[in-house]
């Protein structure tokens, strides 16, 4: 629309064309207010209607809510207005009329169940709070790129559909690929090591991941935003400096440029961006911790994985980001290098938060000979990634990297209640739909 005005800029002694859809309508009886709804804001369009023409007053004030429309006039200062101006309309047209029941309640006056929501996902983003998380998102994945490119990263794409999985059998969508078998990816993780091994020595990549996972929780889904960093001739200690950096940079951007959206999700004043390093707690200490705790009802041991209680425990400790490090070879994946001194310890790490784990890294096993061996002791056949291991007999840099869950993070940085928040149209074992 050629001569339209944000709302946000409509200034007093000026004609406007305003656009957009109708938040509310208060009708006090001789006068009678539209108050109209764009991306900038809310301004509100005032009716005298003993001195207007009938139809305008009719067309105005008839309208639904949440139907869009035009409207044409002159901006007015009014202190009592809830941005200080007013219009008053030359002329009002209705591009789309809306049914006069809807789904839910935009203005977030009556509360609706998470699943009508995303049910009615178009509508539920016209609500100020919803807005808001997106529009941080979009910031804090804006600012992850900006990252990325400042320590010389090159940003890369790779398939969703593959052959084999990432890590086996386990959690994998099967699809129908022209009469053969494939699969939905569940992590681009193979293929941003052979591009380690291409020469291109430090890339990103930001893009849809896939896991078949039974769990139905608040923190877990089956279509994710994986943030992923892979880097030649660097070990687990630097790839955790370069994971700091990246989530630290996702703060610090939100903090600077999103003041009007955490004041609108009530976290202006709580909003803390992470300045301490975030601390390097082996796997060995962090059993220890969470045992001291006495939060659980059975003591951990060596060898085991950390529950949800388990690693709750530890934040609570712990009170900020931290990273667990050092975890034992048989819990990590077959591309994770072993300690050369101690095989039985990896130089895996997670990077959590204290609700839960954001990220899974470490150093990569970049010789032919070890990482084959790797995969017989998983009970994987390396054959079936002859894709990926034979690149590495043509000249592997050591290298390391991370992956990062995208939802993850903006749930904990604002704090969100259900990791469905932080999506659009979340994928899991119930939704598919819209």
């Amino acid at each position: 629309m050629r001569n339209r005005t944000y709302t946000a800029d409509a200034e007093p002694g000026r004609t406007v064309t305003v656009a957009g859809w109708v938040h509310e309508i208060r009708d006090l009886g001789g006068i009678a207010f539209l108050i109209l709804r764009d991306k900038t804001g809310r301004i509100q369009i005032k009716f005298e209607k003993d001195e207007m023409d009938d139809e305008l007053v009719e067309t105005g004030l008839g309208v639904h809510r949440e139907s869009v429309v035009t409207v044409t006039g002159d901006v007015e200062e009014e202190p009592r207005a809830p941005t200080g101006v007013e219009i008053v309309p030359e002329s009002i047209e209705v591009l789309a009329e809306a049914a006069p029941d809807l789904p839910l309640d935009p203005s977030g006056k009556v509360d609706a169940e998470l699943s009508t929501r995303l049910d009615n996902r178009t509508l539920d983003l016209r609500k100020e709070e919803v807005k808001a998380i997106f529009e941080i998102r979009a910031e804090v994945l804006r600012a992850v790129r900006e990252q990325f490119r400042s320590i010389g990263c090159t940003e890369i794409n790779t398939p969703k559909i593959v052959a084999t999985g990432t890590e086996g059998g386990t959690e994998l969508f099967p699809i129908t690929y022209f009469g053969r078998e494939a699969f939905m990816n569940q992590s681009p993780q193979l293929f941003k090591q052979l591009m380690i091994g291409s020469g291109l020595e430090r890339v990103f990549e930001i893009g849809p991941i896939f896991r078949a996972e039974e769990h139905n929780t608040p923190r877990h889904l089956n279509e994710a935003t994986s943030i992923d960093f892979e880097s030649a001739f660097i070990d687990q200690r630097e790839a955790m400096d370069a994971c700091e950096s990246v989530v630290r940079a996702a703060y610090e951007a939100v903090a600077d440029n999103c003041a009007e959206e955490l004041e609108t999700l009530g976290l202006a004043d709580e909003f803390e961006v992470p300045e301490d390093d975030f601390p390097r707690i082996s796997y060995e200490e962090a059993i220890e911790r969470i045992n001291a705790t006495g939060e659980l009802d059975e003591q951990l041991v060596w060898g085991d994985d950390l529950s949800t209680e388990a690693e709750r425990a530890l934040g609570d400790d712990v009170g900020g980001h931290y990273f667990i490090t050092d975890w034992p070879s048989e819990i990590k994946p077959f591309y994770i290098k072993d300690h050369d001194a101690d095989p039985q310890l990896s130089t895996g790490f997670d990077m959590m938060h204290p609700r839960m784990e954001l990220v899974s890294g470490g150093q990569r096993e970049h010789r032919y000979e070890k990482l084959v061996e790797g995969f017989e002791q998983q009970g994987l056949d390396p054959d079936s990634f002859e894709y990926y291991t034979k690149m590495f007999k043509y000249g592997m840099p050591p290298h390391a990297g991370w992956g990062l869950g995208g939802e993850r993070l903006v749930m904990t940085m604002l704090d969100l209640p259900n990791i469905r928040e932080a999506v659009l149209f979340p994928r899991d074992r119930q939704r598919l739909s819209p």
